[in-house]
């Protein structure tokens, strides 16, 4: 067997190493993702860089910033950047290029740009802008009907967030003492794993019976709110079937999560004087229809009121009228029967004094008669007054039309009805309905 040349593995590596640092002299800006990051106790940190195309990595290479370099270049950073070098992020980095005989390829780092990780957000934000406005997302929580009272709210936030206990005491504490019912939908709000978060939190809330679901942040950096641009995260909310009300940074801050929202505001008062104002405007409306139905009742009663009193003046006018008719016809005839009688047979005379008392009479118990009669319609009128009947223990029922509720086919749950007593009146919202005809059999009927 014919012996081959060979060389043994590390002179290999070291011909390795030295074509790599004949190959790559200086130092390189590179452009690439941080998918792993480990700071060590020695000061050392350990990274790992990464490209991937299509979603799959195509690069990856070991990478090193030594403690000599990595207090200054992660102060830097985060102090330029507003957010934390970690994972996750992409970077513009400077390298030197290494090859070890034991370890192979690093790349050693010791510069980094802040500004690239910025742009590179900024790109992805338009991007993402774009695409959903080619989907039609933008308008979609527009769609959806905002309820005239909001009071089922659920919160996406972290439960230690300062913004979320000022938003909690503002809208509990209010002094009108309007309630609501506010349910916390724990999420973690910033960071790589924050949209997912809350897109959880968001399909749990999505499915419950709530007027609205608020996503609320305090302020931070840039890229700390850097997750509420996340376009799976903005189709999310611009799908929910629940208007989404979103409360994120600062005023100088829009996130495509406002853009996609029904609503948005920017701080925690704002949001919970959102709510407040649609429970003052519907207070408005009520105690505006309270004073319309007062004064429609008031109007009524006093045009029956005028009505009956007319009515008895004419029932009476036109009872006397007939009556003294009457009289004089009867006095016109026994005055011509008393003449004619008195000159042919006056001895008949008192037979005539006699038939004239009796038809007198006869006069009189008419008279008393037709004024009982007229008495007792009046009595009747007077009895029919509405005013009179709400006096008795009655009430006058309207319902949501301002009409009067005369069967409770008309009426629905959760209607609000008004109802006049004799000394004033009050609204009311329907609980139950029990209905004669189709609820004969059911006990507790009112």
């Amino acid at each position: 067997m014919a012996q081959r040349d060979y060389m043994d593995l590390l002179e290999l590596q070291a011909l390795i190493k030295e074509t790599v640092s004949e190959a790559f002299p200086g130092k390189y800006w590179v452009k690439a993702e941080i998918t792993s990051w480990s700071p060590r106790a020695n000061g050392h940190c350990y990274l790992t860089l990464a490209q991937t195309r299509g979603g799959k990595p195509v690069a990856e290479s070991r990478a090193m910033i030594w403690k000599c370099h990595f207090p200054q270049l992660k102060a830097f950073f985060e102090q330029t950047a507003g957010q934390a070098l970690q994972a996750g992020i992409t970077v513009l980095v400077r390298v030197q290029v290494n090859f070890s005989e034991l370890y192979g390829v690093s790349l050693f780092i010791d510069d980094i740009d802040p500004a690239f990780t910025l742009g590179a957000a900024a790109l992805e934000r338009k991007r993402a802008i774009e695409k959903l406005e080619a989907g039609g997302y933008m308008e979609m929580q527009q769609e959806l009907a905002f309820p005239d009272l909001p009071r089922r709210l659920a919160v996406i936030t972290s439960k230690t967030a300062a913004g979320y206990q000022d938003f909690r005491n503002h809208l509990l504490d209010n002094p009108e003492g309007y309630a609501f019912q506010l349910d916390l939908y724990e999420a973690l709000m910033q960071g790589e794993q924050a949209p997912d978060a809350i897109l959880e939190a968001l399909e749990a809330a999505s499915g419950q019976d709530y007027d609205a679901i608020l996503i609320l942040r305090g302020g931070g950096s840039e890229l700390d709110l850097s997750c509420f641009d996340n376009y799976e995260l903005a189709v999310g909310i611009a799908t929910c079937p629940v208007p989404v009300v979103t409360a994120i940074g600062h005023d100088k801050d829009v996130h495509i999560a406002d853009m996609v929202a029904h609503t948005s505001v920017k701080t925690p008062t704002a949001l919970a004087d959102l709510f407040l104002a649609a429970l003052r405007a519907r207070d408005e409306d009520l105690n505006g229809l309270d004073a319309r139905i007062r004064r429609a009742v008031d109007q009524r009663l006093h045009a029956m009121q005028q009505r009956v009193e007319a009515l008895v003046a004419a029932v009476r006018l036109g009872l006397v009228r007939k009556v003294s008719a009457r009289e004089s016809e009867l006095q016109r005839a026994s005055a011509r029967i008393s003449r004619g009688f008195a000159g042919k047979y006056s001895g008949v005379e008192r037979l005539v004094d006699g038939l004239v008392h009796r038809i007198r009479f006869a006069a009189s118990a008419k008279y008393s008669t037709a004024f009982s009669d007229l008495a007792l319609k009046e009595a009747l009128i007077s009895g029919s007054d509405p005013r009179k009947i709400l006096g008795l223990g009655y009430v006058l029922v309207t319902g949501k039309d301002n009409k009067v509720l005369k069967t409770v086919d008309r009426v629905a749950v959760g209607d609000r009805i008004g109802v006049r007593f004799s000394d004033g009146s009050l609204t009311a919202k329907v609980d139950e309905i029990y209905s004669e005809r189709k609820d004969s059999q059911q006990k507790g009927i009112a």
